[in-house]
């Protein structure tokens, strides 16, 4: 009894049959590939061969500190200092002080009105005047200024005595030629009809009623009066 040979299969129809194996085989191909192209990029060095060092990069670190500007020049400011926002660093140096404005010049053409100077105070009168009160009775009294002449020339003079709401009777100069007199507004004024000699003395005398024994003011030639 003779066997029948089965015909056996050929290696190119059992890859023919099943693709999947050569997907696969390039697939594990395509693997290896990428694994040696990625040793290979990572064996070489992406940076510049070692040469020369920088000047830049080979300087020391240094902190660098901020620096506040100065009439006198730029000066350190601590770095512990507050900061306030929108301000300048703090600064030691004192402000100057401002200086005072000049006077603004007058307009051109425009004068500038000129003060009158100050009088000078009125000398002292060279006759003196010293007021008492000789006699007091009702409704009156009788009332003194002795005058007296301290200048070395002979001397004219005035008298003024007020006595409000007073009324003046009459008015002499005892042992002289008389003057003349008037009362006004309680306002008695006697003028001399003579000059007093040097060193001379004499007394004026009025009677004066409805007011006080005491004048509100009494003057000689602008002079008060002292009293006696």
């Amino acid at each position: 009894m003779s066997r029948t040979r089965r015909p056996g299969r050929q290696p190119g129809a059992a890859m023919a049959s099943s693709p999947w194996i050569l997907v696969a085989a390039g697939v594990v191909v395509m693997v290896v590939l990428l694994v040696v192209a990625l040793g290979s990029v990572r064996g070489r060095s992406t940076f510049p061969a070692a040469g020369p060092a920088d000047p830049v990069m080979s300087l020391p670190h240094v902190p660098l500190t901020p620096t506040a500007v100065t009439p006198t020049g730029p000066s350190p400011v601590s770095a512990t200092a507050a900061v306030v926002p929108g301000l300048s660093p703090r600064s030691t140096v004192l402000p100057a002080r401002p200086t005072p404005a000049a006077p603004t010049p007058s307009p051109r053409g425009v004068a500038r009105p000129v003060l009158p100077p100050n009088p000078p105070p009125t000398p002292p009168s060279a006759v003196t005047g010293r007021y008492s009160v000789p006699s007091v009775f009702d409704g009156g009294f009788i009332g003194e200024v002795l005058l007296v002449n301290t200048a070395r020339t002979a001397r004219g003079w005035t008298l003024r005595a007020v006595f409000p709401a007073g009324r003046l009777v009459t008015a002499w100069v005892e042992g002289a030629e008389q003057g003349v007199f008037r009362f006004d507004d309680g306002v008695f004024t006697y003028r001399s009809g003579f000059d007093l000699a040097p060193g001379q003395s004499l007394p004026v005398r009025f009677h004066i009623e409805r007011a006080g024994t005491r004048p509100v003011s009494c003057t000689v030639d602008g002079t008060p009066c002292a009293e006696r």
